[in-house]
């Protein structure tokens, strides 16, 4: 009886939980859906470069209402409200807070440009930080005025790549992995099989850090008006833990100054009392548009991993940004068959994934290009199974500082051998067939012979010739001209471009242009798709799917808990627990 009691009460309690959630959900997505801000004169566009900066805005709804969300901002609400506030005449000014900035510097570039556009208008920015990164003073260094906290961090020191090892630690845990791969540098699973880099692995890392150095410094060099050989010599003295005056001294930062001082400093550049508005605000401020355009110019963002739509179901409220077959080859169709729809840009930020998944949406993007223009916007990284959905395009549009090509792919599997002997665990069984066995456990319980391992490495093989394929036809090169800049190696967008697996420099708005020049039209409006759900949408969803389970699984229980649910669930493992039939890109 008491056992019966105590299980009602908690019932009882999750139900209030869900429904108590539910409830949450509906005002906050009332909340979010009403109210339009209403402008003033002399308004300052307030721009927090702090946190995470996603292609669009993300939050995780679940965490949300149990702790510990991240919230995320949009790239493409960000270039709305600057583009706002350059046109607006209420608008006099940009103030730019920094703090630490989690994006590529692919999604960093376009942000300063546009605010390098919005100067045109003859309008200031103000840049203030407690203390600055390197990423975020790329985007602060336009401003007409630097200034930092007196006790303030001034972070320039270079980049680096660095890699953790575990081989020495899955050692003494008995576990061995073994790898079945096509390309020197595909170097993903180094980290469970060597103690160090490869060459190759050095190579590629080396041209891609000193790439993006050299691109970072020039912007700083233009803007500062500080030379890059000057910007190394303070990067080599690690400038971080040196006093702020010298960033003063050095020309890096205009003045040392507290957050009210700025805020007077503006009030006194504005000639009298300001408004500060924030993003959110000034995107909330309907757009003037004398009549509605006829045809459309689809955007289809593709941000994540590219998993099977299993994992969506399973992960729940938790599955973030994922890139998934089911759902994107739907939506290139629906593109393909809306006679509106004259062209489509399709922005891809991810770093691959699963092979069969990326083939799927490939097939799509295929069909899609038979109807309409198709072109790539390549954001932070568009590499491995991201390059491979976007080899089919009619055109490839990339940031200088992308990270992509990647071609190539791997298997790594765990073998449990010596770990089951110490722990004094043994396996026999009968066979029926010669490898009747193979592959049986999942953490492998004994040797491979040397077919079983050419047997897994032709089927590596078989799936990187496809991919080779993909990118032939798909930039009308040789197999031969893949293999050369294939092998697993990373380029940046300057190197792709140069190596012929990208067509343009340039950002979202750039791929836009191109998509109209392409459909030959001039009148038209730009529509972004997937279409964002509500908070209370995406929760009675969940209510319906059970993929609340997850989400509690993983509030309660913790991380490690939740992923060993979503892989016994969902079958699709991360890089390094790969099943020896699912092959990453």
């Amino acid at each position: 009886m008491l056992f019966a009691s105590c299980l009602g009460v908690f019932i009882a309690m999750f139900l209030i939980f869900i429904i108590s959630m539910a409830m949450i959900a509906g005002m906050l997505s009332s909340i979010g859906g009403s109210g339009m801000y209403v402008l003033s004169d002399n308004t300052v566009l307030q721009i927090d470069l702090h946190g995470r900066i996603n292609d669009r805005e993300a939050q995780d709804f679940m965490p949300g209402l149990l702790g510990g969300a991240e919230k995320t901002a949009g790239l493409d609400d960000i270039l709305r409200a600057i583009k706002t506030a350059k046109e607006n005449d209420k608008i006099i000014g940009i103030y730019l807070k920094s703090g630490e900035i989690i994006a590529g510097h692919a999604t960093l570039e376009p942000i300063r440009k546009a605010l390098i556009d919005f100067k045109k208008s003859g309008k200031f920015i103000v840049a203030y930080g407690d203390y600055f990164t390197q990423r975020a003073y790329y985007i602060s260094s336009v401003a007409d005025r630097v200034i930092m906290n007196p006790v303030g961090m001034f972070m320039l020191h270079g980049m680096s790549a660095t890699r953790q090892f575990n081989k020495g630690l899955f050692d003494k845990l008995g576990i061995e992995f073994e790898v079945f791969k096509v390309g020197d540098f595909k170097d993903a699973a180094e980290p469970f099989t060597e103690t160090r880099m490869s060459d190759a692995s050095r190579e590629h890392l080396t041209a891609y850090v000193n790439c993006l150095w050299s691109h970072l410094l020039a912007g700083i060099s233009e803007s500062r008006g500080i030379s890059v050989e000057q910007l190394n010599l303070y990067a080599d003295e690690f400038m971080t833990f040196s006093a702020p005056g010298k960033s003063v001294m050095r020309g890096l930062v205009d003045t040392l100054m507290y957050v009210p001082d700025v805020k007077d400093y503006i009030k006194e550049r504005a000639g009298g009392e300001v408004r500060f508005a924030t993003v959110a605000n000034i995107n909330s401020v309907p757009a003037r548009r004398a009549r509605p355009a006829r045809d459309k110019i689809a955007v289809l963002y593709a941000e994540g991993q590219i998993m099977p739509e299993e994992a969506r179901r399973n992960l729940g409220l938790f599955a973030g940004n994922i890139i998934t077959d089911e759902e994107y080859v739907r939506e290139l169709r629906r593109l393909r068959d809306d006679e509106s729809v004259r062209a489509v840009v399709f922005r891809i930020n991810s770093p691959g994934g699963s092979a069969i998944t990326s083939e799927q949406i490939w097939r799509a993007v295929v069909e899609l290009r038979e109807v309409k223009p198709v072109i790539v916007s390549m954001g932070d990284v568009a590499a491995s199974g991201g390059y491979y959905i976007a080899c089919a395009a009619n055109m490839i549009v990339a940031e200088p500082t992308t990270i992509t090509g990647s071609i190539g792919g791997f298997s790594l599997i765990p073998k449990g051998v010596e770990l089951y002997r110490m722990l004094g665990i043994s396996f026999d069984g009968v066979n029926t067939n010669k490898h009747s066995d193979f592959l049986s456990t999942g953490l492998v319980a004994r040797p491979f012979t040397n077919e079983e391992r050419q047997i897994l490495q032709g089927y590596v093989d078989r799936f990187m010739e496809v991919f080779y394929s993909r990118v032939a036809d798909g930039r009308s090169m040789t197999m031969e001209q893949v293999e050369a800049v294939a092998q697993g190696r990373v380029w940046t967008g300057v190197q792709a471009l140069q190596n012929g697996l990208v067509d343009r420099l340039g950002s979202l708005d750039d791929a836009i242009k191109i998509a109209a020049e392409l459909a030959e039209i001039t009148d038209y409006e730009i529509v972004s798709y997937p279409t964002v759900r509500d908070p209370f949408t995406r929760l009675m969803e969940e209510l319906m799917s059970g993929g609340v389970k997850a989400s509690l699984i993983r509030t309660f229980l913790g991380d490690d808990v939740y992923r060993q649910y979503v892989l016994s669930k969902a079958k699709v493992t991360p890089v390094c627990f790969l099943q020896a039939l699912l092959i990453e890109y």
